[in-house]
Parts: structure tokens; C-alpha cells; sequence
């Protein structure tokens, strides 16, 4: 009978040699951190932040549209007189433009809350894109160098030493953010 490698919880990543998906176990061991941290951001997440998140979703479902369709729709239809077993209770409509105005002002700042934590939780996936980014080049630069001094100590010919010297160079990342604003403005 076959040994079965126990599943991973929570907070265990994967075996190392668990190949059954197809991933390498770098993969697993990533996807398994990036779940527990979501999972682990959202138990941080305050009561008035979870209900705003749940509204939000709710809100922007079609069971809403169908709910709305069918209040809004009975509404109208009471008040214009066209079921007369309904007494029109709205004739003018203000009642019901009052209720959509203040629904929507709730709706809106319930999606914005959300907006505003999804933001800040992008902002830090951007950051930390950003110094991945800058480790890899910082990486890539030291082995363009290493490779370069061992293909000198080897004897093989290499690119123009211009190209190598600007691939040889860490890029500083405050000169490129610049870089980018200054070409912005001259647009």
C-alpha cells in the first residue's frame, strides 16, 4: 500500500516533494503563504469592515437588481393606480425618490469603504511587487557581473562594453520614478 503524504493546514506549507499538481514546490509553498495571509487579513478585518464588504457584494449582485426590479416595480405600479386592490400610498413618487436617495447614499459609501480597504491592500501588493522587482535587478546585475568576470577568465568574446557596463549598473529607483514624471509633463 502507498504512503499518502498528509494534506497541509493552514499554516503548513505544502511538502517539499509534493509534485501531485503539477507545481513545483516553491509554487505550492507560495500559493499556501498568499492564502494564509488572506485568510489572516480578513480575520483582521473590523465588524463595520466585514458588514460594509457583505452590503457591498450583496449590492452589487443580480439578486439585488431582481429585488429592486420587483420593489421599485410594485411601487409604480401601486401608485399609478394600475392595481386598484393597492391603495396608492405614493402619487407623487417623493416617497420613493427619498428611499432610492438615501439607499444610494449608503450604497456608496458602503462600496467606497470597501474601495478604500481594497486600495490599501493593493497598494501593498504594489510595494511589494516593487521591491521584488528591485531585488531580482539588483540579483541580475551581480550575475551579469560574475558571469562577465568568469567569460573574461574563460577567454570568451563578449557584447560591446558599453551595453555591458549599462547592464552592469544597479538601477536606482528614484532616477527612473523621476525619469518617468519629468517625460509625463513634457507629454
Amino acid at each position: 500500500m502507498e504512503a499518502v503524504s498528509p494534506q497541509p493546514t493552514m499554516t503548513q506549507s505544502p511538502p517539499i516533494h509534493d509534485h501531485s499538481s503539477g507545481l513545483s514546490s516553491v509554487i505550492e509553498r507560495n500559493i499556501a503563504a498568499l492564502l494564509e495571509r488572506q485568510r489572516a487579513e480578513r480575520r483582521r478585518l473590523r465588524l463595520q469592515e466585514r458588514l460594509a464588504d457583505r452590503i457591498t457584494r450583496w449590492a452589487g449582485s443580480m439578486n439585488f437588481v431582481y429585488l429592486h426590479v420587483l420593489l421599485f416595480g410594485a411601487w409604480i405600479v401601486s401608485n399609478i393606480g394600475w392595481l386598484p386592490i393597492l391603495p396608492r400610498f405614493d402619487p407623487s413618487f417623493v416617497m420613493l425618490a427619498m428611499f432610492a436617495s438615501v439607499e444610494a447614499i449608503f450604497l456608496s459609501t458602503f462600496v467606497l469603504i470597501s474601495q478604500n480597504r481594497m486600495s490599501a491592500s493593493a497598494e501593498k501588493r504594489s510595494e511589494l511587487d516593487l521591491q521584488i522587482s528591485l531585488l531580482a535587478e539588483h540579483e541580475i546585475t551581480r550575475l551579469i557581473t560574475m558571469v562577465s568576470a568568469l567569460a573574461r577568465k574563460a577567454g570568451v568574446e563578449q557584447p560591446e562594453p558599453a551595453e555591458l557596463s549599462d547592464l552592469q549598473k544597479d538601477i536606482a529607483p528614484e532616477k527612473v520614478l523621476d525619469r518617468i514624471e519629468h517625460a509625463a509633463e513634457d507629454g
